[in-house]
């Protein structure tokens, strides 16, 4: 070969072979020290857009997860809150309990049992107003206000109550007859007759082997003589204007036929004393006309759906055709709005990463408890007040489950983020991180070629050295 020294082309080729084995050693050195593979765009262009997408996506999934769990806080805050609404309104029906018997005095036992409903009615409304997670007020209600209908209450009374919808209710009380016996208001009466209803029961029984009891005493028809006969077998003359033989019946006579009894009633006087029909027997209050116990049952339906009316929209009509039957108007309440907050539990702007939490105010008034009495004479009001107090735990506990659901559901959404999130992070790892095994094989590859590399371009400079051997 010719012998240059304008050119060493050993050195140079040694010289550019220790270049790129020095670029590689510093990108290794570079991918060791950071950790990842892709360290900049040039690095891996579409990997790093992959990774950075899934970056955005992880990120996402852990705040979702931090956002569910700060929706599990809020749910359980409120639900403890409610927790203890649901003791005091248990305490609220003991003593609703407790005042409907009759062995209390109005004016000291059901005074110091009202004492303490009102004290507890208005703990509730105290914790209604504020229990807050984050400065939100979770049982308070939201802005504006609503209308919500109380249930209705049958006031005891036998019959069949059916909800209209929209504060509207039927009750429908059976139809009383002569001789039935009805509890209206904790108190016991018998439906009177007319005279003519009782003479009715009389005249039916004039046939062979008739008998029929007229205030206490059992008299025989005697068919062939067709007259009515006493024990002894003489000819009876009962009642005004009758003949020998004859049973004519009027006001306050008592009779039975074995299977039907009948009052005729005696109705010339009101409770006050005056020449006035009022329906009440005038020598036994008990005895009432159906007119009459329909008239006390409307009034008790009027009483039982008062309670917790803070609108006095409660009313009680009675049907013009059947007054057995009794068209209500529950009782209504203003209150505030429904609370309504959404947690966003997904890494996406999608909709349906929202998971929305419902809490209606849960003070006196949307319970239907505000302004609970118990202090009337007989314990009546107490009694009712045993069905509203009933229909506020009932409110509490629908409150309470369907935030136990979103309990739930939010735990296993908190579990499915973490999840993703952690295969995500995974793939990601994959794109991104390098592979520090495989890494440390190139790093000493590229350090030996690099050692190599040096000591071969030293030699490649000395190989022009017997050019001067020439030249002396």
């Amino acid at each position: 070969m010719s012998m240059v020294v304008q050119h060493n082309m050993q050195a140079a080729n040694a010289n550019r072979m220790l270049g790129i084995t020095s670029g590689a050693q510093a990108k290794s050195t570079e991918k060791l020290s950071s950790g990842y593979k892709i360290n900049r765009a040039a690095d891996d262009a579409a990997g790093l857009t992959i990774s950075e997408k899934m970056r955005k996506q992880i990120r996402g999934l852990d705040k979702a997860s931090s956002n569910a769990q700060d929706g599990v806080s809020s749910v359980q805050t409120a639900e403890g809150a409610l927790t203890e609404v649901h003791s005091m309104l248990q305490r609220m029906n003991e003593l609703a309990v407790q005042a409907s018997n009759g062995t209390n005095s109005k004016d000291t036992d059901r005074k110091a049992i009202q004492d303490e409903i009102d004290q507890l009615n208005t703990e509730i409304d105290r914790v209604a107003e504020t229990t807050k997670f984050n400065e939100i007020y979770l049982l308070k209600g939201d802005d504006g206000e609503k209308t919500v209908n109380m249930n209705a209450h049958d006031a005891g009374l036998k019959g069949t109550l059916v909800d209209n919808g929209s504060g509207k209710a039927t009750f429908t009380m059976k139809a009383l007859s002569a001789g039935d016996s009805v509890s209206i208001g904790g108190k016991n009466y018998t439906i009177g007759s007319t005279a003519a209803d009782a003479q009715k029961i009389v005249d039916a029984q004039k046939k062979v082997g008739g008998k029929v009891t007229v205030n206490g005493v059992e008299y025989t028809y005697d068919n062939a003589d067709t007259k009515w006969k006493d024990a002894d077998g003489n000819d009876v003359k009962i009642g005004t204007g009758a003949n020998a033989g004859e049973i004519k019946i009027g006001a306050g006579d008592k009779v039975s036929d074995g299977t039907t009894t009948l009052t005729a009633m005696t109705d010339e006087k009101n409770a006050a004393g005056a020449a006035t029909a009022d329906g009440v027997d005038d020598n036994d209050n008990s005895v009432i006309t159906a007119e009459k116990a329909y008239s006390l049952a409307k009034d008790e339906l009027v009483a039982a759906n008062h309670i917790g009316d803070t609108e006095n929209t409660a009313a009680v009509a009675q049907d013009t055709t059947n007054k057995n039957i009794f068209k209500i108007t529950t009782g209504s309440a203003k209150v505030a709005n429904t609370l309504s907050f959404s947690l966003h539990v997904g890494a996406d702007a999608d909709m349906t990463n929202k998971i929305t939490v419902d809490i209606d105010t849960m003070n006196s008034a949307n319970l239907g408890i505000k302004g609970l009495n118990v202090t009337d004479k007989n314990g009546t009001a107490a009694t009712y007040a045993i069905d509203a107090i009933s229909d506020a735990i009932s409110k509490v506990s629908s409150q309470r489950s369907a935030l136990g659901a979103v309990q739930n559901r939010l735990e296993h959404t908190i579990d499915n983020l973490d999840n993703i999130s952690e295969n995500t992070s995974s793939a990601e790892s994959r794109i991104r991180d390098t592979d520090m095994a495989k890494e440390m094989v190139n790093y000493s590859k590229n350090n030996i070629l690099a050692q190599a590399g040096q000591s071969m371009l030293a030699q490649a400079n000395q190989s022009n050295q017997g050019v001067l051997s020439l030249l002396q």
